[in-house]
């Protein structure tokens, strides 16, 4: 038995282990790929935008870390 894990399959996780606010999927493409990482908001405290995709796990994990800063500049301008 093959119990490699794929490195994408890591990366996934530690998304979501990182930012538990949003739901994080890889989107499939029509031709049944692998597409997009997708991260949908389901706690407002985390983000902003209610889904934010980009190419790779590196550029979703740095468009989250943004999405971050701008949910805290939101509540810091409510006080």
């Amino acid at each position: 038995m093959d119990t490699r894990t794929h490195p994408d399959d890591q990366a996934l996780a530690r998304l979501r282990e990182e930012f538990t606010g949003h739901r994080i999927f890889r989107a499939i493409r029509s031709d049944g790929l692998l597409g997009e990482w997708v991260a949908s908001l389901h706690d407002p405290r985390a983000g902003v935008d209610p889904t934010v995709m980009w190419p790779t796990a590196e550029e979703l994990r740095a468009a989250l870390l943004k999405e971050a800063e701008r949910a805290k500049g939101k509540r810091d301008g409510f006080r």
